[in-house]
């Protein structure tokens, strides 16, 4: 299965709404100029230029007219096998972000997106959030949380070290957060039901379910695990983008408390800023603004005590 869009010129749209011309069908929506429908692709011209492939045969036909977009490829995915059709289901997805960066909370997000809704996901910009950068998905973000049913949920690092200490891995705190943000918007949809729900797969079905067993309320009904979840359907893709720009706007609200640019990630940069951090404010309080368990955290203490025998 596969959802690929290639942003074409004017010449190449007219030649693809004269190939398939006698394919066409009622376009459903002001902002689509031209649908045809295959035995195994659905192919959407958009008045913004954009040309989207969907269905096993996607890949098939998008090569006809240009090279298709790696952000639809989905070759690769693991997990569930998925109904063909499944890209144009009405679909709740979840995803996770802030796992291994040193600073900052754990954010985790789920997002309803109807089947008469996919379009718009996709016209409003949405598309796998690793080919996009966060200045991008900042700006697309308003519009999918005003537009689709959602939930992100923030775990802040006092939290998150203080159950990290007790012994939850980082899967049972992924486990417990998705499950929360699932059943949030499952509520908002009632009586509406999706025809799936799509989670982002970091454990295997049994691991995930076996770190929330003990919750009271635990979704199972039509659950599918796949990793590569962004490329299949737009839910997961919406999901994560809205984690993600919740995950950077507690890392802003962080920096501005802190009084410093807090960096993403866990690299050297990161080592140094901890570093500083431990100089200027103390070892406790770097602490209260990180994962306490990451290596980070010993790389700097070094480099704090380095920099104060000089």
């Amino acid at each position: 299965m596969s959802n690929v869009v290639l942003k074409l010129p004017e010449e190449s749209l007219l030649q693809i709404i004269s190939h398939y011309g006698n394919k066409k069908t009622p376009a459903k929506a002001q902002y689509v100029r031209f649908t045809a429908k295959l035995t195994d692709t659905v192919i959407t011209v958009y008045n913004s230029g954009k040309v989207m492939f969907q269905g096993a045969g996607a890949e098939r036909e998008a090569g006809k007219w240009g090279e298709a977009s790696a952000a639809a490829k989905v070759s690769g995915a693991k997990g569930d096998t998925l109904p063909d059709n499944f890209a144009k289901l009405s679909v709740l997805g979840s995803d996770e972000t802030g796992t291994g960066d040193f600073f900052g909370p754990i954010t985790v997000a789920a997002c309803y997106v109807p089947a008469d809704g996919v379009t718009l996901a996709h016209e409003l910009g949405v598309k796998d959030s690793k080919l996009l950068n966060d200045d991008y998905m900042r700006t697309i973000a308003p519009d999918l949380r005003s537009a689709f049913e959602h939930s992100v949920l923030t775990l802040k690092n006092e939290k998150y070290n203080k159950v990290q200490a007790q012994g939850w891995s980082q899967g049972k705190i992924k486990a417990l957060l998705h499950n929360q943000a699932l059943k949030h918007v499952l509520r908002k949809m009632d009586p509406v039901k999706p025809d799936a729900i799509l989670i982002d797969q970091f454990a295997e079905r049994g691991i995930y379910y076996k770190h929330i067993k003990d919750e009271k309320e635990i979704i199972r009904e039509n659950v599918l695990f796949s990793t590569k979840a962004e490329g299949l359907h737009v839910s997961v893709a919406c999901a994560s983008i809205i984690a993600r720009v919740a995950f950077l706007e507690e890392m802003d609200r962080m920096s501005a408390e802190v009084g410093m640019t807090l960096p993403k990630g866990a690299g050297k940069i990161v080592d140094e800023v901890a570093a500083r951090i431990i100089l200027k404010y103390g070892e406790e309080y770097l602490g209260r603004v990180t994962k306490r368990h990451f290596a980070n955290m010993g790389k700097a203490r070094s480099l704090a005590s380095r920099q104060n025998r000089k």
